[in-house]
């Protein structure tokens, strides 16, 4: 099988905007004009399956399709790395003797909790090399571990050896606005760490008002690109949720809905091979509608979000972009008037072809997420 790709490259033009913000490929998706949104027709039309849809019970979601910067903040520290610290007495690696490993996530330190990389420098500098108590989360597990940081010879700093990471900042596209929850879906996959490919661990984030600059195309073996950049200072949504299906949150900006109508969830029963459309930006901030045809359907997998297999065969977006390209992460897709999925990889060596997640998938997390948020 082709090597395949997440959507998710982040942006270094925020890296000054956001704490030890990791750094990627440049990528961004946006705004969705009305012109691939549920649009007004006569009988049997869009507005007349949105009618009916409405009166049978179905789950209705407004499908956006609208780039936005993401910006958000670790639960704790995460562990990227371990490295030797040169002390008085040579070379010695704390963090790696106490038993830290990369992807361990440290909450607390004695009885301070540390949610930040200032934080965690603050306490190492009080102990001044006392003995301390490491409370760290390791998968499911939490662990208590004991350490001692070493007075660095070449800046007089405590350290203990160990890289760590409080936050990520990047671009990325919203798939849905669920009226009945008011939750929105992103992405079609969780933000993962760059350097040890681990969920990020969510304390808060948001999301923010992003624009397009210019398309990198893509080729076999090279994934093409969206580069873009958002602005720090206008959120327009909260994150409270970071899964393998998507991130999740709230939207705090109720202009991103306005006359938008919302449309019928299609059951993974429903999906047809065939043609289909997404619902992509490529230049400035209009988001237009691409024709592609859904290849595949995966029967259910135990959790594999990858349920569709797409070909853009919209000779428009083949010129522009070359296919599918990274930062159309979340991407709707929509078949027969309804909100099917969103685009999540591209495959590298055929960037025509890319997985998909389906929307039902996603909507089963919004409920949980927000239960987990309330409690």
């Amino acid at each position: 099988m082709n090597e395949e790709q997440h959507f998710m490259p982040w942006a270094g033009e925020l890296l000054q905007a956001v704490r030890a913000a990791a750094v990627c490929l440049l990528a961004g998706l946006l705004v969705l004009s009305v012109t691939g949104r549920a649009r007004a027709a006569g009988p049997g039309g869009e507005e007349a399956r949105t009618t009916a849809a409405l009166g049978t019970g179905e789950r209705m979601v407004v499908p956006l399709g609208r780039a936005v910067g993401i910006k958000m903040f670790s639960d704790g520290v995460l562990v990227v790395g371990l490295s030797e610290i040169t002390g008085e007495a040579g070379s010695c690696a704390p963090a790696k003797d106490c038993g830290l490993r990369q992807g361990d996530i440290i909450t607390h330190i004695n009885d301070t909790q540390v949610d930040t990389i200032e934080q965690v420098q603050s306490v190492l500098q009080g102990l001044e090399g006392d003995r301390m108590s490491i409370r760290a989360i390791r998968g499911d597990k939490q662990m208590q571990l004991t350490a001692q940081a070493v007075k660095c010879s070449a800046d007089g700093a405590y350290k203990l050896g160990a890289w760590i990471r409080d936050s990520m900042a990047g671009i990325g596209t919203l798939t849905f606005y669920d009226p009945e929850t008011g939750a929105f879906g992103a992405l079609g996959h969780g933000i993962n760490d760059v350097d040890t490919a681990l969920l990020m661990p969510l304390e808060s984030g948001s999301i923010m008002y992003a624009t397009v600059a210019d398309v990198k195309k893509g080729e076999s073996g090279s994934p093409g690109e969206l580069h873009g950049a958002f602005q720090v200072d206008r959120d327009m949504g909260e994150l409270y949720a970071n899964t393998g299906s998507g991130v999740f949150g709230t939207l705090t900006d109720d202009s991103l809905t306005d006359g938008l109508r919302p449309v019928p969830v299609a059951a993974r029963r429903e999906v047809k091979l065939g043609g289909a459309t997404i619902l992509s930006n490529i230049a400035g901030d209009t988001v237009e509608e691409y024709a592609v045809e859904i290849t595949k359907v995966y029967p259910g997998s135990g959790g594999d979000t990858r349920e569709l297999m797409v070909k853009v065969t919209d000779p428009r977006l083949l010129e522009a972009t070359g296919g599918i390209v990274q930062g159309m992460s979340g991407s709707p897709i929509l078949q027969n008037g309804k909100l099917v999925g969103a685009v999540t990889h591209v495959l590298v060596n055929n960037p025509t072809e890319g997985y998909g997640i389906l929307a039902e998938t996603m909507l089963a997390q919004t409920p949980q997420t927000l239960e987990a948020k309330v409690s």
